[in-house]
């Protein structure tokens, strides 16, 4: 894990409003605390030395929010609360592709059923699959491709009817 990874972390950390994160991996032990009251941070990071073993790069990219859209005008609003949000289960990167040489999952207009898998969210060198929940028609893909997205995030607006 490098300088500006750890870097991304606490900045990440201080923005959500945790109090105290730990992260450890093979090489690495992090252990960041904010004091709310006071406004403190406290950050602890400690190299594990691992003679004999190769050094691997298993670091996670703690992204940044992107900034908000500005507000939607009020009709937008009211004309997308027919529609089923789908939201991001994790923190990651959101592709709409399995792969850069492949077709996207969905596009806007297809018809999807329960199960079927809407895009992959990478997080932590793992790419999970992201399954729709309900059947319906895809009506707005509200992410870019290979944009970072947070926890609970909108994707998809999804007409059930």
């Amino acid at each position: 894990m490098d300088l500006k990874e750890i870097q991304n972390l606490i900045k990440f950390v201080a923005k959500s409003g945790a109090s105290e994160v730990k992260l450890e991996m093979e090489d690495v032990k992090i252990t960041i605390k904010t004091g709310e009251a006071k406004g403190e941070m406290t950050t602890l990071v400690q190299q594990i030395p691992m003679a004999g073993m190769p050094q691997q790069q298993a670091a996670p990219a703690a992204h940044q929010a992107a900034p908000a859209a500005s507000e939607a005008p009020a009709a937008d609003v009211s004309e997308d609360a027919k529609y089923v949000t789908i939201k991001s289960p994790i923190i990651g990167t959101f592709y709409r592709k399995p792969s850069p040489d492949k077709p996207t999952f969905v596009e806007v207009g297809s018809t999807i059923s329960e199960g079927d898998v809407l895009c992959v969210i990478e997080a932590m060198k793992l790419f999970n699959e992201i399954e729709s929940e309900i059947s319906g028609k895809i009506v707005k893909v509200l992410v870019d491709d290979s944009s970072p997205v947070e926890f609970d995030q909108p994707l998809f607006l999804v007409d059930p009817s």
